[in-house]
């Protein structure tokens, strides 16, 4: 009997006591296991990635390298050309031709100079004759009896560094004479070996770097001398290597002594231990410089992280809690169950208050006034609410966004152009693009009359847990037909205001007849002035009413679109602003390449071209000329690219976000007359076109206007949908930029102020007044050299 019983309850004490704690120590080495395996197979892959992230670092720093020591090449050789154009070279032409250089930022660059060859019995003839070019001061200093000596007679200091006279004989230092050689017989820049530039061998040992000669002759046509660069190679390598690198590449710059041997030239340090290291070799110019880097692993982004001692960690706080929860489910299946069913309770919980803000939510949409739309990532409806299919006029929604504009009746606000369904607000926020205020006239068959809509788009939040858009629209028919009662007012207004300015203007000139025969005297010449006053004055009121009703007309007043030819109208504004330029005054500098033709409607565009090419006339510095150019170029399919550049007084940068508001005007435009309504009503007249308008630094000073406009060979509607298939295109990540898009290169600018210019042409210049020779599409642009 007692045998029966141990044997009955024997196994179920075994399983109460042993089965939990087995299962927990089953789990946890399985799970270690898992864990060590995974870590190893990480830090294997950290190993890999920290080899491709060096690999990648150093070919940044080696690209950088080459780069930087193409683009003093390329320089040079730029400067040389400039340099080799005039044929009687002096101090003035070699300070100017060699300003660039001053500006470029060249790292570790000491002086550039220009240099000659003279034997030994022709010294002092070469120094009379640079002196008499501008180099005053200059004294030639041979050094030894070489066949042949090279000295620098003009000479500019670049980075700041310690200024060293002219005159210095480069035949002292044998790599430097070498390379002069050199770039003399191949006709190519040239590199010398590394050694201690002459100006620096009197400083301190450790203030002396091995450095370069960057050579370039110059001809014109024939040989004339040479252009040299003295480069440091210690501070060209820290600048180079410590912007590319951010700090994380140690370097050492290789290359070769007089002797032909590799030498140390430069080097680089980063902080850590250099456990990864690389080396690469490249040409420069006539030579072969060699880049070892190395670099701390734990340091470079990417190559080492935290993620093997946290998967370390995480897999065994998962693997004690799997044990854990092993063994409570193995010896607690009571509490398990209650805590399944309070999860349960929970999770019912959850549902109803779910349901009651799904209530909450559709209570306030069939509430509020205003209607509101929601489509899917397909345009199919997921809601109308009340006030939307009121104001729509249709209670049947259709899932096709093609059909939406005649389904609805939707049309541009002139009331007959059909709106483009690319540029539907639901549309534009399906692409991802906010948009506000969009104005859509509404009239199908239910509103005959038709009613004009505000309309707000936003891409459906990402909480919601699908793709999908958001319209708000409201009726805002009463607010336009008030705002066009208060247009046709003002017009009234300016009417009734204008006729009294003209009895005023006619009187003044009645007077100013009157006292032309008068007598001279103080009473005469005050009553002078006085009118002249009252004239400026009329004509200060007069102008800003125009502009105030240009600027209401720019919203309201139909588009009549048609061919126009920009070239000649060009002209036309030019001829006409230039008009009554004083004689004695500078001579604005035109240059107008060639234009297009749009369609766009005559007048308007015409308000636009005079506004921008008055600004370029208006806002520059006291006492200097305009220089104005007005170029076009390719744009979206479809349209063309208008430019106005000026070499005027330029915007701030905190200025161009606002500067096509209303009533704006930039601080250092305060001294000059204005209204702020001119760009304002530019803005308008090419957004009504469907163009876009804005405005930028211009690389060599002042500003640079830009706005689209449909070409003539396309409709407005037609440029519009292409448009709308490119910003489409560009969504799915295509890079869709026609070939040469954009008026000019980077870096090229209306040219500086005081350059020589003598293409052959025809300008556009005031009447009356002289202008340097003139300018064509076929001469180049006022950017070039």
């Amino acid at each position: 009997m007692l045998l029966s019983v141990s044997s009955r309850n024997g196994p179920s004490a075994w399983q109460g006591r042993f089965v939990g704690p087995l299962l927990a120590a089953n789990v946890l080495v399985v799970g270690m296991t898992a864990t060590l395996l995974t870590v190893g197979a990480l830090r294997e892959d950290q190993r890999a990635a920290a080899a491709r992230v060096m690999d990648q670092r150093t070919a940044v720093a080696r690209t950088a390298v080459t780069t930087e020591t193409g683009r003093y090449r390329d320089l040079m050789q730029a400067v040389a050309a400039g340099l080799g154009t005039n044929t009687r070279l002096t101090a003035s032409d070699f300070a100017a031709g060699t300003a660039p250089l001053d500006r470029a930022t060249l790292p570790g660059a000491t002086s550039v100079a220009f240099v000659v060859p003279a034997v030994a019995g022709q010294v002092a003839a070469t120094q009379a004759l640079w002196r008499g070019r501008g180099a005053t001061d200059l004294v030639l200093r041979p050094k030894g009896t070489p066949a042949e000596h090279y000295f620098s007679v003009f000479q500019r200091t670049l980075n700041n560094n310690e200024e060293r006279p002219a005159g210095i004989d480069v035949a002292e230092s044998p790599e430097g004479a070498a390379a002069l050689v050199e770039a003399r017989h191949t006709g190519r820049p040239t590199v010398s070996a590394a050694y201690v530039l002459l100006r620096d061998r009197d400083l301190p040992a450790n203030r002396q770097q091995l450095s370069f000669l960057f050579v370039t002759p110059v001809f014109a046509p024939e040989f004339r001398g040479w252009l040299a660069l003295g480069l440091h190679g210690e501070d060209f390598l820290g600048g180079v290597l410590g912007q590319a690198s951010q700090g994380l590449l140690d370097g050492r710059l290789v290359a070769r002594d007089g002797a032909g041997r590799p030498v140390q030239v430069a080097s680089y340090d980063a902080k850590g231990r250099l456990d990864l290291t690389r080396t690469a070799s490249f040409p420069v110019a006539d030579t072969q410089w060699t880049l070892t880097t190395g670099a701390d692993s734990r340091n470079l982004p990417g190559a080492r992280t935290s993620t093997p001692a946290t998967v370390l960690l995480g897999g065994l706080v998962v693997t004690l809690m799997l044990a854990l929860l092993v063994w409570i489910l193995a010896t607690g299946r009571t509490r398990a169950r209650k805590e399944v069913l309070v999860a349960t309770a929970e999770l019912r919980a959850a549902e109803a208050e779910s349901r009651r803000q799904a209530g909450l939510l559709t209570a306030v949409m069939t509430s509020i006034g205003d209607g509101v739309g929601v489509v899917d990532e397909d345009g199919h409806f997921l809601l109308h609410n009340p006030a939307a299919k009121g104001l729509l006029g249709i209670s049947d929604d259709i899932d096709e966004p093609e059909g939406w504009q005649e389904h609805y009746g939707l049309f541009r606000g002139d009331g007959r152009t059909p709106f483009p369904l690319e540029e539907l607000p639901l549309m534009r926020a399906l692409r991802g693009e906010s948009c506000d205020g969009v104005e859509i006239l509404i009239r199908n068959g239910q509103r005959k009359d038709g009613i004009l809509v505000s309309v707000d788009g936003r891409p459906l939040d990402p909480s919601a847990g699908q793709h999908g858009a958001v319209a708000v629209f409201h009726d805002i028919t009463e607010l336009r037909r008030y705002e066009t009662d208060l247009a046709v007012f003002a017009g009234v207004v300016a009417h009734d205001l204008k006729a009294p300015l003209a009895v005023i203007r006619g009187h003044c000139e009645t007077a100013a007849d009157e006292l032309a025969d008068a007598p001279e005297g103080p009473e005469v010449f005050e009553a002078r002035a006085a009118m002249d006053r009252i004239a400026n004055a009329v004509d200060r009121m007069a102008a800003l009413i125009d502009t105030l009703l240009a600027y209401t007309t720019s919203r309201d007043a139909p588009l009549k679109l048609e061919a126009v030819a920009l070239g000649p109208l060009v002209a036309d504004v030019i001829a006409q602003r230039t008009e009554h330029v004083r004689p004695d005054g500078a001579a604005p500098d035109f240059y107008v390449g060639r234009l297009p033709e749009v369609r766009a409607d005559p007048a308007m565009l015409r308000h636009v071209l005079d506004n921008l090419i008055g600004n370029s006339l208006k806002y520059v510095p006291s006492g200097r000329g305009a220089r104005i150019d007005v170029t076009a170029g390719p744009g979206a399919p479809g349209w063309t690219r208008i430019e106005i550049a000026d070499r005027g007084i330029g915007i701030p940068d905190s200025d161009k976000p606002n500067i096509f508001d209303s009533f704006h005007r930039a601080p250092a435009a305060a001294r000059y007359a204005g209204s702020g309504l001119g760009l304002a009503i530019c803005r308008r007249i090419v957004e009504r076109h469907g163009g876009r308008i804005g405005v930028s630094d211009n690389p060599g000073g002042g500003t640079r206007f830009h706005f689209t406009l449909p070409l003539a060979a396309v409709t407005l509607d037609r440029a519009l949908a292409e448009r709308a298939d490119v910003v489409e295109l560009t969504r799915l990540g295509e890079s869709v930029r026609p070939a040469g898009e954009g008026i000019r290169p980077a870096g090229e600018s209306v040219r500086p102020a005081g350059e020589s210019v003598r293409p052959a042409g025809e300008s556009v210049r005031p009447t009356g007044v002289a202008a340097a020779t003139p300018r064509t599409p076929g001469a180049g642009r006022a950017g070039t050299a």
